[in-house]
């Protein structure tokens, strides 16, 4: 049996003409940490919603686990065990970080079990919290979070759903140093029980904390690798770094 978890192949999205995706394959094992990067316009973006049902292909394959993702709707594809974020932080800011924890992983219980009284934090719930180090601040309503914390919390609800792949789209976008330090560790012991795939732009995270790394380019993918070898590449340094040469190896090294 293969170990890859996500496999697609021939790929192509296309908007009134244009190609957004076009014949990327991309296959991504089981346990892997994987940053996605790539220039505005690369179709970072619609390659996750594709992944997760919001937007159809309109050729190619897409296959989680052995199952084909390709015509299902959104909540079937979550059931099959496959959770995301997006670039805005999408938290209840009336309840609490536990209310809201809590809500994220009620999908997975039955009816009935929702309608009787609850007896203690449920041990997925507890174990999101401890993970994303919010235990103190469970009682806390989630619009008095800081921007780092909403999107911790952010993550804890994915992992309150037992997901088996994590798409990540800018986890650490407007962040502080030491969010963003304290997110890449998160990310890091996150990916010790999860496959996750982060869509990144910031350079320093990605050197920092990232070790297979997919260049995306004009909808395909220009190159794979280490995050050594993708810095190595003259194709990363002269398209994706910027279409001013000057500066362009600084921000790769």
């Amino acid at each position: 049996m293969s170990d890859n978890l996500l496999e697609i192949r021939g790929l192509q999205v296309a908007f009134d003409g244009f190609r957004a995706l076009d014949g990327v394959d991309l296959t991504v094992g089981a346990g892997e940490l994987r940053f996605l990067i790539g220039p505005n316009g690369a179709g970072k973006t619609t390659l996750i919603d594709v992944i997760t049902g919001l937007t159809r292909p309109t050729a190619g394959s897409v296959r989680f686990g052995g199952q084909e993702l390709v015509g299902r709707r959104e909540h079937q594809i979550v059931r099959l065990g496959v959770g995301r974020t997006f670039q805005t932080s999408v938290v209840f800011e009336e309840l609490t970080v536990l209310e809201n924890l809590d809500l994220a992983a009620s999908f997975r219980r039955p009816l009935w079990s929702l309608l009787r009284s609850r007896r203690g934090v449920p041990e997925t719930v507890d174990k999101a919290l401890e993970t994303t180090g919010l235990t103190a601040l469970a009682g806390s309503r989630a619009g008095v979070l800081s921007h780092g914390q909403r999107q911790w919390l952010e993550i804890g609800m994915l992992i309150a759903q037992e997901p088996r792949l994590l798409l990540l789209d800018e986890p650490v976008a407007g962040m502080a140093q030491d969010e963003r330090a304290r997110t890449g560790e998160l990310l890091t012991q996150v990916a010790r029980d999860h496959t996750v795939i982060v869509v990144e732009h910031d350079m320093e995270f990605l050197r920092r904390y990232a070790s297979q790394v997919t260049v995306l380019h004009e909808g395909r993918v220009l190159t794979e690798g280490s995050v050594e070898q993708v810095r190595a590449d003259p194709r990363v340094q002269e398209i994706y770094l910027g279409r001013a040469r000057e500066g362009a190896e600084d921000a790769v090294r």
